[in-house]
């Protein structure tokens, strides 16, 4: 029998959270599709996405996903669109989930997204879709559409934890010899040795986010660190996902301090770094933030991880610190419209990226 989905409104976080995790036990999802994510968004940012699942005949989840629905700027005006585990809304979507898709039981993935994709196509309150950082192969792609557009695409630089065991441990023999130079030259000037590095207990969790929150404080633009509800989203996310082992909150120290700190995700052999804050340069060719991920390197080597991920994004440290890359994809799905047909055609005209 086919499976079937539907739309309904968002469960209670205690319901919607039992659920979850079941399905997610039989799955092999990202650590972007599991509660910890998840549930920690939800409780941060007032949003109510509606519940996206797919079910057996028995009743049973085999898919489930969040879609939010909103009017989002365009071109040409404000367009109904929906977005996968997304709200919409650009202050609540600043987590900014990456390895996105559904919740799918193990073995089940390409059948509940040809249901997923069926219900999606049903409704006819929208006329564009927003699919953020999925793969690119993902079957949701197989959506019918009037045109579809990959408005921006990312590698994701990587560090294969393995190889680093290979060669005894000595990460730094695997990078270029402009980034090894560099590390060995920070080294140096931190005393001779890479940082140490210390993982939060439940007392540190609130006085570490603070350090991180200040030494970020003014060194970005649109600094996300700077918005009360990211920093409550991070904090829900360390404290929920701490005491699993899903969630670090490192901080590197030597003699002279402390260097940075990492909030990273331990999901499935894999860490990931999410977010980071470092203590200013103590010379003019010092680099904490290379120190602190090197370090980080060695201590989930050692950890017997497989991998250590820098997550999407094109800048260049992470390119230097990579043994090995993937890729994430944004693409927006549309169905015919005057509006976005006269939108596409005055964007050729005007030459403007499809990220515009």
């Amino acid at each position: 029998m086919a499976l079937v989905a539907q739309f309904t409104p968002l469960p209670n976080r205690t319901a919607l959270g039992a659920r979850w995790k079941a399905l997610e036990a039989q799955a092999d999802a990202a650590f972007f599709l599991s509660w910890t994510w998840v549930g920690a968004w939800l409780a941060s940012y007032d949003v109510r996405p509606e519940l996206l699942a797919v079910t057996d005949e028995a009743g049973a989840d085999v898919a489930l996903a969040l879609v939010g629905h909103a009017m989002m700027p365009r071109l040409l005006g404000r367009t109904a669109t929906l977005s996968l585990n997304q709200s919409g809304d650009g202050q609540a979507d600043r987590p900014y989930v990456e390895y996105n898709g559904l919740l799918a039981a193990r073995g089940r993935e390409a059948e509940a997204a040809t249901a997923a994709i069926a219900a999606l196509s049903r409704r006819r309150d929208w006329r564009a879709l927003r699919l953020s950082g999925i793969a690119p192969d993902s079957p949701l792609l197989d959506m019918p559409c009037w045109t579809k557009r990959r408005v921006d695409a990312s590698p994701v630089y990587q560090v294969d934890l393995d190889g680093v065991r290979g060669v005894a441990g000595d990460y730094l023999s695997l990078l270029s010899a402009n980034t090894r130079s560099q590390i060995r030259r920070a080294i140096k000037d931190h005393g001779g040795g890479l940082p140490h590095v210390a993982r939060a207990g439940a007392n540190e969790v609130a006085p570490w986010l603070a350090e991180m929150a200040a030494l970020n404080s003014g060194r970005h633009a649109d600094n996300a660190w700077d918005d009360p509800a990211f920093r409550g989203f991070v904090t829900t996310i360390v404290e929920q996902g701490r005491a699993s082992g899903a969630v670090d909150l490192l901080r590197f120290t030597d003699a002279g301090g402390v260097v940075g700190l990492l909030v990273n995700f331990v999901h499935r052999g894999q860490a990931l770094n999410y977010q980071s804050a470092f203590a200013d340069p103590r010379t003019g060719k010092d680099k904490p933030g290379l120190l602190c991920h090197a370090a980080a390197v060695d201590h989930y080597a050692a950890r017997g991880l497989a991998l250590y991920s820098l997550l999407a994004g094109k800048d260049r440290y992470k390119q230097s610190l990579s043994t090995c890359q993937e890729s994430l994809d944004w693409w927006v799905i549309e169905r015919f419209s005057p509006r976005l047909a006269a939108e596409a055609a005055l964007r050729y005209i005007l030459k403007r990226p499809a990220s515009a």
